[in-house]
């Protein structure tokens, strides 16, 4: 199953894109992390683990990171459930920024995963946040 959720908020394309890449700030805008342990900065071929807030590890490999595009592709996987992630960050028009997430995984997993996503998305375009 594929699904998309969106958020649009006052942060910089800038700053958005930073909390993306600087693997430390995931947990201040994801309340469903705890930790990540992987490199510093997000790139390609970087493997590494999330730490939830509830629930084991989830293991990721970073597929494709566009500095230029602001996009970047992980698949991560938890036990047996494997799922591809896609983010885009772009600047809005006259100020502001969109970032938009692609969850494909299996059905029950991307329907209770598209909730926490959006949340953790709107907080990440978020000023106040990280």
């Amino acid at each position: 199953m594929r699904r998309t959720v969106r958020a649009v908020g006052g942060a910089s394309v800038e700053m958005v894109w930073q909390r993306y890449v600087r693997t430390s700030a995931w947990s201040t805008w994801a309340p469903q992390i705890r930790a990540v342990e992987a490199g510093a900065e997000l790139r390609a071929g970087m493997c590494g683990r999330v730490v939830p807030v509830v629930g084991p590890g989830v293991s990721f490999v970073v597929e494709a990171v566009d500095h230029e595009a602001r996009t970047w592709c992980w698949r991560v996987r938890a036990g047996p459930v494997q799922m591809r992630l896609w983010h885009a960050v772009r600047a809005l028009t006259p100020s502001g920024t969109e970032t938009e997430l692609r969850i494909e995984g299996p059905a029950a997993v991307v329907v209770m995963y598209a909730p926490l996503a959006r949340r953790a998305l709107r907080r990440l375009v978020s000023p106040g946040t990280g």
